[in-house]
């Protein structure tokens, strides 16, 4: 009896011991193998190799002006305006005390009163033809006395560059703003027009770079001044290659323009509307608004 009961009880428990599942499954091959997420983040994928970036070559060029050396021409407008403000100045201010600067009947008061005649003459017209005709008498007297000419002769306004066409004198249009352009060859070798330019050496400030380009090419006996370390534009000539073109502004202040000929073949002094039938379309567009228009 004792027996049956303990083998039934064995044969209980191995049955109990086969259909109960494990708490703790085995770990197979596969999961071994496979990398821990613990952390929750997924893992970074390789990466792929960075293509360079584009080589970007700079220059530095420099527009070198001549600013006007005389006073600009008036319109007739702007004549008369001068001429009807100069009327109505010497219409009403007091009178002049000459008696107060000079001894009465001397010569510098008879040379005064002479000048002030022409000036009034000037501004209002010829009064009377006798009073004139004396007026002007007596002033050749004094002036002859003096031992002055009647007529101080001014200089022309039209310089004899401007009667000859010489692009390379620094006194043609001396009204206007002129501008050093150069003749040279390009990366293709064909001859153009351009502004003084140069390469950028290493760590080496662009300003500097645009006073030393201006200085190998258009020579040694030249003084200029660069304005600002600042450039006034910039300038892309093609948009398929990386360089760009920083423009400097520059006076001159003594000397002239001495090329060695081998680089740089000829040069002139142009205003902007002379510069614009010498350069390109595309040069001329990116250079325009850097140039003054008088």
């Amino acid at each position: 009896m004792f027996a049956r009961r303990a083998l039934s009880s064995c044969r209980t428990h191995r049955s109990m011991h086969r259909t109960t599942p494990s708490s703790r499954s085995l770990a197979t091959a596969t999961d071994a193998n496979a990398p821990s997420t613990s952390t929750g983040v997924p893992p970074l994928a390789p990466s792929k190799p960075k293509k360079e970036a584009p080589k970007h070559t700079l220059k530095a060029a420099v527009i070198l002006n001549r600013s006007p050396i005389i006073s600009r021409t008036p319109t007739p407008f702007e004549k008369s305006y001068y001429a009807y403000q100069s009327r109505i100045q010497r219409a009403l201010h007091n009178p002049f005390p000459n008696e107060f600067y000079f001894k009465p009947g001397s010569l510098l008061e008879g040379k005064f009163a002479a000048e002030e005649r022409d000036r009034e003459r000037e501004a209002f017209g010829r009064t009377s033809s006798t009073d004139d005709d004396a007026a002007i008498n007596a002033s050749k007297d004094v002036l002859e006395v003096l031992g002055e000419e009647e007529v101080v002769k001014l200089m022309p306004r039209v310089h004899e560059a401007d009667l000859k066409g010489d692009v390379k004198s620094l006194d043609r249009n001396g009204e206007r703003n002129l501008y050093l352009l150069l003749r040279a060859k390009d990366a293709a070798g064909k001859d153009v027009w351009r502004f003084p330019q140069g390469g950028v050496q290493a760590e080496e400030l662009l300003h500097d770079a645009a006073q030393r380009d201006l200085h190998a090419e258009c020579g040694a006996h030249i003084d200029t001044w660069v304005v600002s370390r600042n450039p006034i534009g910039v300038y892309q000539p093609s948009p398929s290659e990386e360089t760009y073109l920083f423009f400097y502004k520059a006076h001159i202040l003594a000397g002239q323009v001495r090329p060695d000929g081998k680089n740089i073949h000829d040069f002139a002094w142009l205003t902007k509307e002379e510069i614009e039938t010498r350069v390109g379309t595309e040069y001329w567009t990116g250079v325009k608004d850097m140039l003054a228009d008088f």
